[in-house]
């Protein structure tokens, strides 16, 4: 059998409209590819169409189920067919809880919201603490689907099928 194990750095394209783009500065393994993508503000390339991490401070989700719902909603819509989508939260789901945010939308509607969003889209909404815990999530979700991939790629290049 042929060996098709990559050894390159993970290739991450940030969107070019993305506001606080992470850098990815404590994985050495990751190459930053600016991009427009259709959704989400995190892919890889060649998977643009099928995986995509959003990033949301609090105060951006917050706003996102009050005045921006229609737009967010727009483009969870999108996000749906992916076969990889999240948003990843940079605040701990207490944060949100507690009212931790500018807005007077008031936590138990905000929760609600987010509960009805993740029924009606089937996308998951990930708290992830702060903003390293965020750009860890992202890294981590990204790096496994691409792995993931990888061991298809191999699959159908080595002629087998199944799952290992």
């Amino acid at each position: 059998m042929k060996n098709t194990k990559r050894t390159q750095n993970l290739q991450i394209i940030v969107d070019n409209r993305e506001q606080l783009p992470f850098d990815f500065a404590a994985f050495s393994n990751v190459e930053i590819i600016p991009g427009t993508l259709a959704a989400g503000d995190y892919s890889l390339p060649g998977a643009e169409h099928l995986a995509a991490i959003e990033r949301k401070t609090i105060d951006d989700l917050v706003g996102c189920l009050t005045k921006g719902r229609d737009r967010f909603e727009r483009e969870l819509c999108k996000l749906r067919p992916y076969t990889l989508a999240a948003i990843a939260v940079e605040a701990s789901l207490e944060d949100l809880a507690r009212g931790r945010y500018t807005s007077q939308m008031q936590p138990q509607a905000a929760l609600q919201s987010i509960i009805a969003m993740q029924v009606r889209y089937g996308i998951p909404f990930m708290f992830c603490g702060n903003r390293p815990g965020a750009e860890y999530i992202t890294h981590g979700l990204l790096s496994k689907y691409h792995r993931e991939i990888e061991k298809q790629y191999e699959r159908i290049c080595n002629g087998t099928t199944g799952d290992d």
